[in-house]
């Protein structure tokens, strides 16, 4: 069985994917992972990779690749395998599709919470912002980049929710509250 989690900056997808690989067994594929190693190799933010591959597009298309290639190869020798990544859905089209979505703000007070702490900031590889009002605009913003970079090199939306099995917003849940809705619906989808 193969899960993708696609979504929305601080919805929960790391949280719930890191969850789901302790319940299944699973292995974990991270793309929002090799990204953010991509920029540290290049001596770059996450942001400063984000601008750098509007005209780079192996920045987006060789990890993407490289990430639904490893998530194949593992679900072939017998792994259940745990996808994040904003369109792995669409290189993995027979994977069970999971959007994960909340509120700007709501993201913003949890990202700014959480890199509080140094290595979490350090892993997060991500500029430093004053408040989480602040942020929450870089993460509108963030977002619709991404999708204009998704639209331009795979011809493809990924916030339209029609391309997704199941879609949850934690805004007002429990990260158990949202493993539990997640593993329901597997187990009712598989």
């Amino acid at each position: 069985m193969i899960i993708t989690i696609a979504g929305t900056a601080g919805s929960g997808k790391s949280t719930l994917a890191k969850n789901l690989i302790k319940k299944l067994k699973a292995k974990r594929v991270y793309v929002g992972g090799i990204r953010r190693e991509l920029a540290r190799s290049k001596g770059m933010t996450i942001e400063e990779l984000n601008e750098y591959a509007k005209f780079h597009p192996e920045t987006d298309v060789d990890v993407d690749k490289a990430a639904s290639k490893e998530a194949k190869k593992l679900a072939k020798q017998g792994h259940n395998v745990v996808v994040e990544g904003r369109v792995q859905f669409h290189f993995l089209p027979s994977s069970i599709k999971l959007y994960i979505t909340v509120d700007p703000l709501t993201a913003a007070k949890r990202i700014f919470k959480e890199t509080q702490n140094q290595v979490a900031k350090e892993e997060r590889n991500e500029k430093t912002y004053a408040s989480p009002e602040e942020l929450a605009d870089h993460i509108v913003e963030r977002t619709a980049g991404d999708t204009v970079r998704y639209l331009k090199y795979y011809s493809v939306d990924d916030r339209d929710l029609n391309h997704y099995d199941f879609v949850l917003d934690t805004k007002d849940i429990t990260e158990e509250e949202a493993l539990d809705k997640v593993l329901n619906f597997i187990e009712k989808f598989s």
